[in-house]
């Protein structure tokens, strides 16, 4: 999966917060209420070179039928982080041990999650 920059990052957090699609203008409004500086607004052609990046990359699709074009996230922000797990996992040299380790920083709130998510997976 490829990564995200700053700006692609912030654009996917607006996506990610909306239910709806958004068109650039709207995410351009978006990311000025977000960032809390109008001064430093990003341009709608910024905008919209992004949300090509992020088409290109898999991370937006774009609806075409209407004008403007609107566009949404592809994966919600869950699957894109377990995506990005996976992709850690597998380039590790020694998975289980890289799995052990990770399991070895969890808190025990977090340690609990995943105890009750394996026993939920091995009971399907």
């Amino acid at each position: 999966m490829a990564s995200l920059g700053e700006l692609e990052r912030s654009v996917m957090e607006v996506l990610w917060s909306r239910d709806a699609a958004l068109t650039a203008n709207e995410l351009r409004d978006a990311l000025a209420i977000s960032e809390g500086e109008p001064g430093r607004a990003v341009a709608t052609t910024t905008v919209l070179t992004v949300l090509s990046r992020l088409e290109r990359k898999g991370f937006v699709s774009r609806a075409r039928d209407t004008r403007p074009h609107r566009y949404r996230a592809l994966l919600t922000r869950e699957e894109h982080t377990a995506e990005l797990m996976h992709e850690v996992l597998d380039r590790a040299s020694d998975r289980d041990a890289a799995l052990a380790r990770f399991v070895g920083t969890v808190s025990a709130g977090e340690a609990a999650t995943l105890r009750r998510l394996l026993d939920d997976l091995s009971r399907s």
